[in-house]
């Protein structure tokens, strides 16, 4: 036995501000030593001479469907995110079934989890009309908090949140302690938009994006954060689209009110142009934006008004991609294996440096969410690596993509780094682009609040 579990010798080492040619130590699962030729020896040694380190990636917004379901599950969910370094996520509580609204529903998720999860994993719980009482009962269990939605969701087992539920939701989440995450759109007009443009015939890819407007998302995100600073609830809005809602988000945060908010690849890469083009797989609510949108969502990126990445990986089978009817698509992108990857083939054109790529994709989400070990490269923090390789640049291919559905909108964009490794608190889960057989297991992550 040598003095310590893995040495990580020679890389670049991404921290929170600087990368540094380091080596990097690793016993029980945790960095423990990190510095220029580090003396001892280890029962295993990684050369990782050109290679930058960077912290795993946290995704807080991750749509597997276990148990239950024959759509992604986390067996290739978590296989697809470990081969874009990624090394914790967090899961979505509906198209489950049944959706994590309860006790006995998250311990059904986590059992099904522990069994097939290649990467570690927190579970949102659901806030629904007629589950306020439940909360307590997942708050004990150790979600990372409640995730409630302000429009129609599609999936009758989980119904949007009125007004009411949101607001004893909120106040309920503040005395538990944990955030409540809102995807916010104005139910109202939105299905107002929907029911009339179906009734007129219009289905189109371009009826769809008219029907959600960027208004109903500022409504929305306005109308939320008034409800939090209410009830003194911790307040984070997923998958913002539209600069506006952004700035909404940091005004509220200027004046003391506990909230932030996430953006995902779809709304910096990709334009309503790109939707009309690709079609289904494009599909999502929030509606991509036009190329204007997106140049703006990139200024709240760059001045640090976004500072987390999410994915909002919602897959579907094939047959709900099917058809001439855009509103009959199911909404939901894939993209769990892509999100830093595209993220780094463009960061130097848009002023973005390495640590903050890794702030964007792991650091910012593990400390809002109270992940003290994770998202970062610092002595004590879980050995969560990705060793990647960044004079790799190449493209998105369908043929690479390890979901259960391999299909995405991303296919044929640019990528940058090639993933060697990743280690999950210090075990190989990825070498050399592929599963390790018989690789340790995700474990179930909890706040520490």
């Amino acid at each position: 036995m040598g003095d310590f579990d893995v040495l990580v010798r020679g890389g670049l080492v991404v921290g929170p501000t600087h990368v540094v040619p380091a080596d990097l130590a690793i016993a029980d699962g945790l960095i423990v030593e990190i510095g220029p030729e580090i003396e001892g020896s280890a029962a295993a040694e990684i050369d990782a001479t050109g290679l930058h380190v960077f912290p795993g990636c946290v995704d807080p917004h991750v749509h597997l469907n276990d148990p239950g379901t024959d759509w992604e599950g986390f067996s290739s969910g978590t296989e697809a995110f470990a081969l874009g370094g990624g090394t914790c996520l967090f899961d979505m509580p509906l198209n489950a079934s049944p959706p994590t609204v309860d006790g006995p529903s998250f311990d059904l998720k986590v059992a099904a989890a522990r069994e097939q999860a290649h990467t570690d994993f927190c579970l949102w719980g659901g806030l629904v009309p007629g589950d306020v009482d439940r909360l307590d009962e997942l708050a004990e269990r150790g979600v990372i908090g409640f995730k409630a939605f302000m429009c129609d969701t599609g999936v009758d087992e989980f119904p949007a949140a009125d007004d009411l539920t949101l607001y004893e939701g909120m106040a309920r989440a503040a005395r538990l302690g944990l955030p409540v995450a809102v995807h916010a759109e104005s139910d109202a007009i939105t299905m107002g938009l929907t029911e009339r443009a179906r009734r007129e015939g219009r289905t189109s890819v371009r009826d769809y994006l008219e029907t959600r407007p960027p208004f109903v998302e500022t409504e929305a995100v306005a109308r939320a954060i008034l409800l939090a600073e209410e009830t003194g609830c911790a307040l984070h809005v997923v998958h913002v689209s539209t600069a506006a809602a952004a700035v909404l988000v940091a005004e509220a945060r200027s004046r003391g009110v506990d909230v932030s908010c996430e953006t995902c690849p779809q709304y910096l890469l990709l334009t309503d142009e790109d939707a009309e083009r690709i079609g289904a797989l494009a599909k999502c609510s929030p509606a991509i934006r036009p190329r204007a949108g997106a140049e703006a969502l990139w200024g709240e990126v760059g001045a640090g008004r976004i500072p987390m990445l999410a994915c909002d990986h919602s897959p579907a089978p094939p047959e709900l991609k099917q058809g001439d009817d855009a509103f009959s698509w199911w909404g939901g992108i894939s993209g769990l294996q892509t999100l830093r990857g595209t993220l780094l083939a463009v960061a130097q054109e848009r002023g973005l440096t390495l640590p903050e790529v890794a702030g964007l994709t792991a650091g910012a989400a593990a400390e809002r969410f109270a992940l003290p070990r994770k998202g970062r490269l610092e002595v004590g923090f879980d050995a969560d690596l990705a060793l990647v390789d960044l004079g790799h640049e190449g493209i998105v291919e369908r043929a690479d993509l390890r979901y259960r559905y391999p299909q995405s909108p991303f296919v044929g964009m640019s990528t940058r780094g090639r993933v060697v490794r990743t280690l999950l608190r210090g075990d190989a889960v990825i070498e050399d682009g592929r599963l390790v057989p018989n690789a340790t297991f995700g474990r179930i992550v909890r706040p520490e609040m």
